[in-house]
């Protein structure tokens, strides 16, 4: 019987589908391969025992066990062979660790799964010499028990990853409306740089009991953490509830604080219908305002759930589109686990050789790189059966493994009205390809990843279903005062492997246009923590302006002094005197 691929497109064969990838792989040769691809799985790295003839820490706590580490961010933008790192088993032992640090002039820094691009846990020029101290808190800091019902909470520690709680929350009957793709995300890092998912109301859809469609921060009720007691002269473990005027700071720290556990809203659980599209053109998707046909707005109107993947030079992007269902519609494949699209967690190798040559000076071959994963894509979504799922939240909401692609990102959120969200994308879209085609016109390739588009609603207290809940305040979609109407924010990544020659001279283009383009009535942009931005052509972070200026006044503007950016830099200073929860990006960041 013949099959039929995504969307019903005629499917070739498996044998055909190898044959296509690598004739495209095979006519891209030009060299043979001396190394292996820029991009691999990078795994826990084993600790080191330190020699009795060398120096630690001065005093530091012998009851805490101590050892050297690599350190590596999830591009290996940051890589650096040895971190002095810890795990502390008990909450005694982070209080007695801070007021160590604080005492000897060092940093501690809390570490998770280092599935972060930015330098806010460390800065590439860290090491042994580095008066800093990573804790690990993957290890021992992982419980979580249901604390409500009605409305539903779950106290979780912040070391627990992401899978685990979304699997605990599923097998309670609980779950969220969106979240990061990654599993492998401690749930204090996902709150340290406001992480997200994708999702706004579909049409007709009433926001449920425990729901919320902005950031995991904007989950949260209460937070225990590590924090100057004032009164005592020391820092100590400290509870604050949504309502205290500290959380407003500490909901989204970017790392300025130790975060042992926090309550969490969620809400019940939910089955969801993921379905892919491949047959629809960006021309058409990503149409100007007022189009008719298959845009992103037409399906925000119906699903209200959408993420758009396109890889450069080519026509049609991959977009998933996610539908609340309460039963398995007849053609979808239930799942019972996630991590449903191995196509894109494993590499072939055609792949890592077309990606390996164009890293080794052959940028023209980017062209031919796009067509290749757009031609993986279409039918690795067919072979492995995986163009229309269904099953709890968890299993089509978490979709990224650790051997997917190893490439940096940058990213924005734009803030703006729902009804000028496809607006936002269109003008995006034009520009990005307008610079596109100049570059490689120039004989210059800088974007070899795909864009990703994704559109979720504001950080609104009110869901916490708290009287007098604070915001987040630096959360990069806290509501505007100032404009009310805006309702939704668009998170824009454009993703490359890292070292591309060029990428920073082109972000740093792209993201000028942006910051002029959106702003005034229409919209506002602000920076992704987690991702790149600030960008010269040295990189990422490098910009002063961007650094110094920009960000403070984007989280300023239109937001009431005791809730803006200097009042939540304030405060951060306030719970951490002695500087211990700092590294010298934060140093420039927050002064």
């Amino acid at each position: 019987m013949e099959q039929s691929g995504p969307n019903n497109q005629p499917a070739p064969s498996r044998r055909a589908f190898l044959g296509t990838t690598a004739a495209i792989g095979a006519g891209a040769m030009v060299s043979p391969l001396a190394t292996a691809a820029p991009w691999e799985k990078v795994g826990p790295v084993p600790p080191k025992l330190i020699p009795e003839t060398m120096g630690t820490p001065m005093n530091f706590p012998k009851e805490i066990p101590l050892f050297k580490q690599a350190f590596r961010n999830w591009s290996g933008g940051i890589q650096i062979d040895e971190l002095w790192t810890c795990q502390p088993e008990t909450t005694d032992d982070l209080v007695i660790l801070a007021n160590w640090a604080a005492e000897h002039g060092y940093a501690i820094r809390a570490r998770g799964y280092s599935h972060n691009w930015s330098p806010i846990v460390v800065t590439p020029d860290s090491n042994l010499d580095t008066n800093v101290v990573l804790l690990d808190m993957t290890e021992h800091f992982t419980s979580m028990e249901m604390t409500a019902v009605s409305p539903a909470a779950v106290t979780v520690q912040a070391g627990a990853s992401m899978e685990a709680l979304l699997t605990y929350l599923e097998d309670e009957g609980y779950g969220v409306t969106s979240c990061p793709a990654p599993g492998d995300l401690s749930v204090g890092g996902v709150l340290a740089i406001d992480g997200h998912g994708t999702g706004i109301p579909a049409d007709g859809e009433q926001r449920e009991s425990g729901q919320t469609y902005g950031t995991i921060s904007n989950r949260v009720l209460s937070m225990t953490c590590i924090c100057w007691n004032h009164k005592n002269d020391r820092y100590e473990l400290m509870r604050f509830n949504r309502q205290h005027p500290d959380m407003a700071a500490m909901l989204v720290a970017l790392g300025r604080t130790i975060v042992v556990e926090v309550e969490l809203r969620v809400e019940e659980n939910h089955n969801l219908r993921c379905e892919s599209w491949v047959s629809l053109s960006a021309n058409e998707l990503f149409a100007a305002p007022g189009s008719s046909g298959s845009t992103i707005e037409s399906f925000l109107e119906s699903s209200g759930r959408i993420e758009a993947i396109w890889y450069p030079f080519t026509s049609n992007p991959w977009l998933k589109v996610w539908t609340v269902r309460s039963s398995k519609p007849f053609w979808a494949r239930e799942v019972d686990s996630p991590y449903n699209y191995p196509f894109s967690d494993n590499l072939s190798e055609e792949v890592s050789d077309l990606i390996a040559q164009i890293m080794d000076g052959s940028p023209g071959l980017t062209p031919q790189f796009g067509q290749l994963m757009a031609t993986v894509t279409t039918w690795g979504l067919l072979f492995d059966n995986a163009y229309d799922l269904w099953g709890p939240s968890k299993n089509l909401l978490l979709y990224v493994r650790p051997t997917t692609l190893r490439v940096t990102a940058n990213g924005y959120a734009i803030l703006t009205r729902r009804s000028d969200v496809q607006r936002v994308i269109h003008e995006f879209v034009e520009q990005y390809e307008t610079n596109l085609q100049a570059y490689a016109e120039a004989g210059k390739y800088p974007i070899n990843g795909p864009m990703e588009i994704r559109v979720t609603g504001l950080d609104d207290p009110m869901h916490t279903e708290l009287t007098d809940a604070c915001d987040a305040t630096l959360s990069a979609v806290v509501p505007c005062q100032d404009h009310p109407e805006w309702d939704c924010a668009v998170w824009l990544d454009l993703l490359t492997v890292p070292g591309t020659p060029w990428s920073g001279d082109f972000y740093a283009e792209l993201e000028a246009w942006m910051f002029e383009n959106y702003s005034g009535d229409y919209a506002t942009m602000r920076v992704e923590w987690s991702k790149g931005w600030g960008y010269t052509s040295d990189g990422p972070w490098t910009s002063d302006d961007i650094i110094q200026n920009f960000v403070p006044q984007s989280l300023s503007s239109g937001r009431p002094a005791k809730a803006n950016w200097a009042s939540a830099t304030n405060q951060l200073k306030d719970l951490d005197p002695h500087d211990i929860f700092r590294n010298p990006f934060l140093e420039k960041l927050m002064p």
